[in-house]
């Protein structure tokens, strides 16, 4: 009865190997797992010893041989097969444990193309796939993690091994070669710079169940990229205390990350409230960043998650200790500020690393996914809003003073939900609108929250006003200058409005629909 093991990652190789040999297995093995086992004093044959054929082409070819093939396609249970692979010399592989080139670390680690290619796996992917095919008669083994599970149940049930188990190593392997073949072809559309290739290639592990979805009766998973990108990311931050983060969790914490990496060079805090920022502000520190993002709309933040892009230190934690909030995501946090937000042990602490620091800074990815029923849609991510081309269309322009609260209003606009209105000054939001179904419902519904304290401010609108009433309310509402794409059949008389209210009104020719 053979076993064949040929591994590229050795945890848990030998117990493995040394309980197969007990329970009466023949080792046959290739390469570096034959040299481990041998140098073990692990019993072993040299696949080539087996096959009676070389290693050939610098070790490209170990494995296609019709004796390793055939025996783990051999149908033991059907006189013909048996027939036939006694004719050819071929003996019944039982057992296979693989795990593939490391094609998406050395992706990983920026090795050159020319090395890339090598590790793209031939020979294991295919006998992965045969042993699953045949996974009623062959064993497949394509993690350590299943190792001394698999052991155990031969060992108790003398040799044999449960179809449920079977079943599930069997999907458990071309889930491995599916991903596998899916980090080769990401890759190579990569290289051929296609964002949107003919075929998309994803692959994705899960990387925990949660408790449920939006709402308790739907059920939900957190699945991670098998490849983790270059810059930060919330799906590779490491979670430091807290309940288990939820699904609401997850899509709220992207928000505020995606919001504050909009600052790089000045320290900032973000408030995210149902998957929309209600509280965003910058400051000398980050503790003061902070409390105007609080100050902003203090009733919304209340419960809310919170992204930094600073160490957290204990003035910070302070602030965050001062209010009821869900989750915060920072950089990293000092020993102090740690054992400060210890306290309280429901706050989930998530760190997300060096790269969210400047001047490391930049988009999260450049394509963005959404599913549909039936499909999936991708789009560029929306990283514009530079205001080289923005254009004064007034008669009154904007004070340096504004164009700064101008900048800062644009650049939280395009991560509300549309139809989105942000008031604010150079430092801090002051009152957030969106999701509305007119612009001017929102305009109206940030204003009444605003209130008094909007006098003088900036506005921001994520698309054209197609109607001069929603500049009247601004207006009312006090603003002092307005940003907008643009765009619209009756621009002439909303820059009219604006000239009427003494708004000073700039044009930048670029639209940040939010859905």
């Amino acid at each position: 009865m053979f076993a064949l093991l040929s591994v590229s990652n050795k945890e848990g190789l030998l117990p493995l190997a040394q309980g197969l040999v007990r329970l009466g297995y023949q080792i046959l093995s290739t390469g570096g797992t034959f040299e481990a086992l041998s140098k073990a004093h692990v019993p072993v044959i040299a696949v080539a010893e087996h096959t009676q054929s070389p290693e050939i082409l610098h070790g490209r070819v170990k494995t296609l041989h019709p004796k390793i093939h055939g025996g783990l396609l051999g149908r033991v249970e059907r006189e013909d097969d048996c027939a036939e692979m006694l004719a050819h010399g071929i003996s019944p592989i039982a057992l296979l444990a693989v795990n593939l080139y490391p094609f998406v670390e050395t992706v990983a680690r920026g090795a050159p193309p020319e090395e890339i290619v090598e590790q793209i796996d031939v020979g294991g992917p295919t006998m992965i796939r045969a042993a699953a095919k045949n996974a009623q008669n062959v064993i497949v083994l394509t993690s350590p993690s299943d190792y001394s599970r698999v052991l155990c149940e031969l060992e108790e049930n003398q040799g044999k091994l449960s179809s449920a188990t079977r079943a599930y190593l069997q999907r458990k392997a071309f889930e491995h070669t599916a991903a596998y073949d899916a980090a080769i072809a990401q890759w190579m559309q990569k290289r051929a710079e296609e964002d949107f290739p003919e075929t998309l290639a994803l692959s994705f592990e899960r990387a925990q169940p949660l408790r449920y979805g939006e709402n308790p009766h739907q059920r939900a998973a957190f699945y991670r990229s098998k490849t983790q990108p270059a810059g930060p990311s919330l799906a590779f931050s490491r979670v430091l205390q807290g309940k288990e983060l939820s699904y609401n969790n997850f899509l709220d914490l992207d928000a505020a990350l995606s919001v504050v990496l909009e600052f790089p060079q000045t320290p900032a805090a973000v408030i995210v409230k149902h998957n929309t920022p209600c509280g965003v502000a910058l400051g000398n520190t980050l503790e003061e960043a902070f409390g105007r993002a609080k100050a902003a709309d203090e009733v919304s933040a209340f419960g809310g998650i919170v992204a930094l892009n600073r160490e957290v230190d204990v003035a910070c934690a302070q602030g965050l200790c001062s209010l009821f909030l869900e989750a915060v995501i920072a950089p990293a946090y000092s020993k102090e500020a740690l054992a400060l937000l210890s306290a309280k042990k429901n706050l989930r602490l998530l760190e997300a690393g060096a790269a969210l620091e400047p001047p490391r800074m930049f988009p999260l990815a450049q394509v963005d996914y959404r599913s549909i029923s039936g499909g999936l849609l991708a789009m560029d991510r929306d990283i514009a809003g530079g205001e080289a081309n923005w254009e004064v269309v007034t008669r009154r322009a904007p004070t340096a003073e504004e164009m700064a609260a101008l900048k800062f209003s644009w650049s939280v606009c395009k991560h509300v939900k549309s139809n989105a209105i942000v008031y604010a000054n150079a430092f801090q939001t002051l009152a957030i609108g969106g999701g509305q179904t007119s612009r001017v419902d929102s305009a109206r519904l940030a204003a009444e929250k605003g209130g008094e304290k909007l006098k003088g401010c900036a506005v921001a609108s994520d698309a054209f006003f197609p109607f001069r009433d929603g500049v009247d309310v601004l207006a009312r509402a006090g603003a002092g200058c307005v940003v907008q794409p643009g765009g619209s059949l009756r621009d002439s008389e909303v820059i009219a409005a604006a000239d009427e209210h003494n708004l000073a009104m700039v044009f930048t020719g670029i639209r940040h629909f939010r859905h």
